[in-house]
């Protein structure tokens, strides 16, 4: 996913973060970030309801990543949320699934 919103957004530090289970973490992002000359960073939830960890965990780990680097400001951005794009893309899916099925 990283390529494909580098590419859609022109941005040239992307980075992917897992909260816990998988790496790279949140720090170990946030770190790469710094390394490649990032002068901020933003980190956007890839989520679609503001639970307990977009209200909670996420905050916590990135503030916690961010002290690293006080010079760097930091923002998180809204989760993806009920969006009308989302919506879109899931009668897409849905579409093409039943599609399947004739």
């Amino acid at each position: 996913f990283a390529e494909t919103y580098r590419q859609v957004s022109r941005r040239d530090i992307v980075e992917v973060a897992h909260m816990e289970l998988a790496e790279p973490t949140i720090e170990d992002a946030f770190r790469r970030c710094v390394q490649r000359g990032a002068t901020r960073v933003v980190v956007s939830p890839y989520f679609l309801s503001p639970g307990r960890h977009v209200q909670e965990d996420i905050p916590q780990l990135v503030a916690e990543a961010s002290a690293q680097f006080p010079e760097v400001p930091c923002v998180i951005a809204q989760e993806i949320g009920v969006d009308p794009l989302v919506a879109q893309i899931m009668e897409n899916r849905i579409v093409a699934a039943l599609d399947g099925l004739e």
